[in-house]
């Protein structure tokens, strides 16, 4: 019988619900526990694939081709248990099943409503999928008082009535804001959160205080009067100088403790945390540094490369180096005046061009190409920067019209979208003019390395690999031949040899573009191995510059 954790936000903040939900698993899993996460999200989007990643960041694709919020990625990183499409749900996805069951007629004429239609399926989607495991986190999106989350908080409200006395606990974030001007913390936004969150019907049996100072125990057992939980149950978190470091810190605040308390669980074993110390220790104890440049589209939102920058941090750590990410904006680079590039490019002991979709910001990835190639600098192209690199590469060998059509009519498509394509299932076709999400390759595919590669040396040997995608447009393997004769190899393709998926340089240091995105399967226990390679050979070349 799996047990139910549900996490909500606080009127005034609800910042870290995610991470927070992460690390309680982490602990969870430490333990010994089975542990899934789930991630509720009140706005209408059908997935967050139509999401701008300005807005919401990042979208995260798991390996049945979901498209999810990127707390999954937290969710992913600090369990290693991947991520599964019924793992996340939007209020799109809800109102739009429940609309096609009423044209259907599956009501039978009933008036259809938000109870109890609506949290009916909300209720559902948390009770599926259980598996065999011992805890469900579920996370609430938003804070409390919004009102497109009522529906999500009503449906936990009446789980908890429906599930068996002790199968359910509620944590609360909170926010403990420090008023410098007058040097003390301030209870009061904790215990209003509290109190909207009970008129809601939905008492917290586990509060988790976001702090910049430490709450002094007189503080604690104040909110604990107030909120009508044990002072033991008020748990302080506080800033940490590392997102990895957050586990360790509410073990020793007794956030896993108290919540295994709730449940009546006291034999529970000691949890094992070496991995996580050992994580912190390469961390926060480098023994040397790198600096690589993000040549993106995104960079004004961090939140955006959110994958990509942890996968670098986790390369890092592979290797015990600090790695200091610069985000250099693609368009400073498109003018006919270098200095701009070379000014931005030459202190890098790396250079990476990410995923992203759009003309903007293209010519200036194709110049931090040439850059990469022509000075012998490190090079790791994801998704689009791969599909650069071989426009670069088609430009060099006399291809002068090379682009994408997706940025346009073009006599030289280096880059086109691909209509049809073999995957497990079979063949998968799209169509140019359909939905624009109805034509993305989504998910895990495999790929046939070449032997003796660059590559499959660095997968360890290994023929064949499967990563995620999320793309519609492929480069065309009408130039894979003047492209190799340039000296672009093509060592990774799919299965049935039609699809690009890598390519490399042999007489480069380090020149990899790969079609799919490894950032989304690296963990800091586990880096990717693509990452760790490329922070490697960055740490080479800041020894030789």
């Amino acid at each position: 019988m799996a047990r139910y954790i549900f996490i909500t936000g606080g009127v005034v903040s609800s910042l870290g619900k995610g991470l927070m939900a992460a690390s309680l698993a982490a602990l969870l899993q430490a333990r010994g526990y089975k542990v899934r996460i789930r991630k509720f999200d009140p706005y209408l989007n059908v997935d967050p694939g139509t999401m701008s990643p300005y807005q919401h960041g990042e979208v995260y694709v798991t390996d049945d081709g979901a498209e999810t919020d990127l707390d999954l990625g937290h969710y992913e990183r600090f369990t290693g248990v991947s991520a599964r499409q019924s793992d996340n749900i939007t209020s799109g996805r809800v109102y739009r099943d429940i609309i096609a069951k009423e044209r259907r007629g599956d009501y039978l004429g009933a008036t259809v409503q938000v109870i109890p239609h609506v949290t009916d399926a909300i209720k559902q989607f948390a009770l599926d999928d259980q598996d065999d495991h011992d805890f469900i986190l579920c996370e609430i999106g938003g804070t409390v008082g919004d009102i497109e989350s009522l529906p999500f908080m009503e449906a936990i409200r009446q789980l908890r009535n429906d599930l068996e006395p002790m199968q359910t606990l509620s944590v609360h974030v909170t926010l403990v804001p420090y008023i410098a001007a007058a040097g003390e913390l301030k209870t009061k936004p904790t215990q209003h959160s509290v109190r909207e969150l009970a008129s809601l019907g939905i008492k917290p049996d586990v509060l988790l205080c976001r702090a910049e100072h430490p709450i002094p125990d007189g503080e604690r057992q104040k909110i604990a009067n107030f909120c009508n939980v044990r002072k033991e149950a008020v748990i302080p978190a506080l800033d940490a100088p590392s997102i990895y470091s957050v586990p360790l810190q509410y073990h020793e605040a007794g956030l896993d403790a108290e919540v295994l308390r709730g449940f009546g669980i006291t034999d529970a074993k000691d949890p094992d945390l070496s991995s996580w110390d050992d994580v912190t220790d390469r961390f926060f104890n480098p023994e040397g540094e790198v600096t690589i440049g993000v040549v993106g589209k995104y960079v004004g939102l961090p939140d955006a490369y959110k994958s990509l920058n942890e996968a670098l941090v986790h390369g890092g750590l592979a290797n015990r180096v600090k790695v200091n990410i610069k985000w250099i904006d693609a368009e400073v680079f498109e003018g006919e005046d270098e200095s701009a590039l070379v000014a931005a490019l030459e202190p890098m002991h790396g250079i990476l061009v990410p995923g992203g979709f759009g003309e903007r910001g293209s010519e200036g990835k194709i110049s931090s190409v040439k850059f990469a190639r022509t000075r012998k600098v490190p090079f790791f192209g994801i998704c689009l920067g791969m599909q650069m690199a071989c426009i670069e590469g088609a430009r060099e060998a006399g291809f002068d019209a090379a682009s994408s059509s997706e940025f346009g009519e073009t006599e030289e498509p280096v880059v086109g979208i691909i209509t049809e394509w073999m995957s497990e299932e079979g063949i998968q076709e799209r169509e140019e003019g359909g939905d624009l999400g109805g034509t993305m390759r989504l998910g895990a595919y495999g790929a046939k390395l070449s032997a003796n590669s660059h590559v499959s040396r660095i997968y360890g040997g290994s023929e064949t690999i499967s990563e995620r995608h999320r793309h519609r447009y492929e480069v065309n393997a009408r130039y894979i031949d003047p492209l190799e004769r340039q000296g672009l190899v093509f060592s990774g393709l799919s299965p049935d040899g039609l699809l690009p998926e890598i390519v490399e340089r042999p007489d480069h240091p380090w020149f990899v573009g790969v079609q799919f995105h490894p950032e989304l399967k690296s963990r800091p226990f586990d880096p990717h191995p693509l990452f760790a390679g490329f922070v490697a050979a960055a740490l080479e070349q800041s020894r030789l510059v």
